[in-house]
């Protein structure tokens, strides 16, 4: 579904914005393709890894006829999926909240905010 969703849109609608040679493509994509993890998410972090190398693929081959296609990776974003990620690490590792957060954000290559972002901050665009 995460990666032939894209597909199948793109494929709807790439041909006519080549004809106009101009559109944009935006895929959106998650952390997860960065670190993945093994268990529920493991083919979710595999369909993520495809949609980035698929996005670039594209990219390269439509930017020529004057379509841009990019993928918008959030990153650690506190989600209540990433909260059971979190719990899930935290009980494995033996840490508290807040040393299992921390290695986290160590482990994608550190967060300069200090901490992980919240949904709404997501969303917000102004």
């Amino acid at each position: 579904m995460n990666l032939l969703a894209a597909v199948r849109l793109d494929c709807a609608f790439i041909p006519g914005m080549i004809e106009s040679r101009k559109g944009a493509v935006i895929h959106i994509g998650s952390i997860v393709q960065r670190l993945p993890e093994a268990g529920a998410t493991l083919a979710y972090s595999t369909a993520e890894g495809a949609l980035r190398t698929y996005s670039k693929g594209l990219a390269t081959l439509v930017a020529p006829k004057g379509v841009r296609v990019n993928m918008i990776t959030p990153g650690f974003i506190e989600t209540s999926g990433a909260r059971k990620m979190m719990d899930e690490f935290q009980k494995q590792s033996g840490m508290n909240a807040g040393q299992a957060r921390e290695s986290i954000m160590n482990m994608i290559g550190g967060v300069p905010l200090g901490r992980p972002g919240m949904p709404e901050e997501v969303s917000e665009v102004w």
